[in-house]
């Protein structure tokens, strides 16, 4: 990448490492660059390796932009007109420069937490980076003081050995949550291969879903922060979000699924915080992307401040909002299927599910039907995997599996869930 860029007489800083998305992606404002390019399969397979292009404020290219990078990649696929020099040759002529990204980034989370104060708390966690590029940063950060930081898979390996993909769900975090058992540790903490998404488990190693973490985010920021703004969320996220902007008296807003709707909201409207179901969430007064290493450390000091455990701070949050469950499953399906998929849900009876009457019915990202009772199913196809994802929302985790399943029906296949 460096040397065609190079080739091209752009300037170039190569990364002298493995380096976190949110990293390069914080870099690339900080050092006024024109875009950023991470080559990661971020939390999918290690097969998937690919581009990912950052704009020059540092968030995901939009589609536009990748659109034309697409029509000349198909160009030079076929004239092979390629210009290239070798990163030596680069080096000496300026065009290349090797460089560090991660004192410039500790700078910036040091303006965002009071890392001195989180480092001299007596809290004990335990860190899986999943065996990614996010190894090593949360210690760095927090040694230094009592804290004590402990990890587990922490050799960057990026096959990803005995898991299907990097990203931090339940059933990639039983190692994780074992370890915080074994240790007596207050919390454990996983960053997915390119450490722009996070996933917990609490005390008794208990995996806390994504749309707890993003609650407890906005409750960290809306309560002990005492800050307020706009919080953005995807369709896929909970409904926590709506009650606590009722409580706290601030906007929130839901687009579609993935950051590239996130950010660009974000930014116009200085929200406090957006995010989505996948793990990833981003912060006002940082680059407007998902940040898992940033988002850990807003967790920490939601411990450290309170006092409280995880499960506490969980059932702290439910008392506020009532209790929410979650979960998904995800079904292969043959590809030629697709269109027949998506007749048949969208064909299935929309007025009721699983015995509640459907308040709303909605069809911007995928097939979402809002129950009375607030709680909610989504039936949608992943937008970078061949999979068909159904999304689940309730009171309780069997009313979730009975929404799931009731889903399940509607899609009309059977296929192996993953």
């Amino acid at each position: 990448m460096a040397e065609v860029a190079a080739g091209n007489g752009i300037k170039t800083y190569l990364c002298n490492r493995a380096t976190p998305t949110p990293v390069v992606s914080y870099g690339t404002m900080a050092r006024k660059a024109g875009g950023a390019v991470i080559i990661t399969a971020s939390h999918n397979p290690g097969t998937w390796n690919g581009f990912k292009i950052k704009s020059e404020d540092g968030t995901s290219a939009p589609p536009e932009v990748t659109t034309e990078v697409e029509k000349h990649l198909s160009l030079l696929s076929e004239n092979g007109d390629v210009k290239r020099l070798s990163v030596a040759s680069a080096i000496r002529q300026g065009l290349v420069e090797y460089v560090d990204l991660s004192a410039t980034y500790f700078e910036q989370l040091g303006r965002l937490v009071d890392l001195p104060a989180l480092r001299h708390s007596d809290l004990k966690i335990v860190v899986d980076p999943m065996h990614g590029a996010g190894a090593g940063y949360l210690k760095a950060l927090l040694d230094g003081g009592n804290l004590v930081v402990t990890h587990t898979q922490d050799e960057r390996n990026p096959s990803f050995p005995g898991m299907e993909r990097p990203e931090p769900i339940a059933q990639n975090l039983k190692v994780l949550g074992a370890a915080v058992r074994r240790r007596k540790a207050a919390t454990g903490l996983a960053t997915d291969g390119d450490a722009d998404r996070v996933g917990a488990v609490d005390e008794n190693g208990v995996f806390i879903t994504t749309l707890q973490m993003y609650a407890l985010l906005c409750l960290y920021l809306l309560e002990v922060r005492k800050q307020r703004g706009l919080i953005v969320r995807t369709i896929t996220t909970t409904a926590m979000l709506d009650r606590l902007g009722e409580l706290y008296s601030v906007p929130v807003k839901e687009t579609p699924v993935g950051f590239k709707w996130v950010a660009p909201i974000m930014m116009k409207e200085n929200a406090l915080i957006g995010g989505e179901e996948s793990g990833g969430y981003g912060f006002r007064g940082h680059v407007m992307e998902r940040d898992g290493i940033l988002a850990s450390l807003y967790f920490l000091d939601f411990l450290a401040k309170t006092g409280k455990k995880p499960s506490q701070l969980i059932e702290y949050l439910y008392g506020k909002v009532g209790p929410h469950h979650f979960d998904r499953v995800d079904v292969s399906f043959p590809e030629e299927e697709r269109t027949a998929i998506a007749n048949r849900v969208s064909m299935s009876p929309h007025d009721e599910v699983a015995g509640r009457r459907v308040a709303r019915y909605e069809t911007t990202d995928g097939f979402r039907l809002v129950l009375d009772d607030t709680s909610w199913l989504l039936v949608r196809f992943s937008g970078t995997e061949p999979l068909l994802r159904i999304y689940a929302e309730a009171g309780s985790p069997a009313r979730v599996r009975e929404l799931l399943e009731a889903g399940r029906r509607m899609t009309g296949i059977g296929g192996d869930a993953i």
